[in-house]
C-alpha cells in the first residue's frame, strides 16, 4: 500500500522561504507523478507544481520563478523551495503521488503553511 508523507511545513514571515519534502513509498515507482497541491482557506484546492519520472516539470503560474521542485528518484522523494512567500501562499499543503496503471492517485495527510508578520 503506498503512503504519502509530508514535512517542513510552518509559520514564515513575507519574503521568507519554505522546504516541503514528500516521500512516498510502498510500491514499484517505475513510472510516475509527484505533485503539490495547495487549499488556502475557504477556497478549492489547487495545482502549485508537479513532476514526472523523467524530470519533466511544470508549475502554476502565481509559483513560477518563486518555487522550484526537485526529485531525488532513489528516495521517491520530491522537495519544494518555495521562495519570496506572500500572505496568498497560506494554504494547507498536500502531496499526491500518480503511479502509471494504477486508477487513483495517493495523498498525504496535508501540512500548513501561514506567511504573515
Amino acid at each position: 500500500q503506498v503512503q504519502v508523507v509530508e514535512s517542513g511545513g510552518g509559520l514564515v514571515q513575507p519574503g521568507g522561504s519554505l522546504t516541503l519534502s514528500c516521500i512516498a513509498s510502498g510500491s514499484d515507482f517505475a513510472d510516475y507523478a509527484m505533485a503539490y497541491f495547495r487549499q488556502p482557506p475557504g477556497k478549492q484546492r489547487e495545482l502549485v507544481a508537479q513532476i514526472f519520472s523523467t524530470g519533466t516539470t511544470n508549475y502554476a503560474d502565481s509559483v513560477k520563478g518563486r518555487f522550484t521542485l526537485s526529485l531525488d528518484k532513489a528516495k521517491n522523494t520530491v522537495s519544494l523551495q518555495m521562495n519570496t512567500l506572500t500572505p496568498e501562499d497560506t494554504a494547507v499543503y498536500y502531496c499526491r503521488v500518480m503511479i502509471h496503471g494504477q486508477k487513483y492517485p495517493h495523498w498525504g495527510p496535508g501540512t500548513q503553511v501561514i506567511v504573515s508578520s
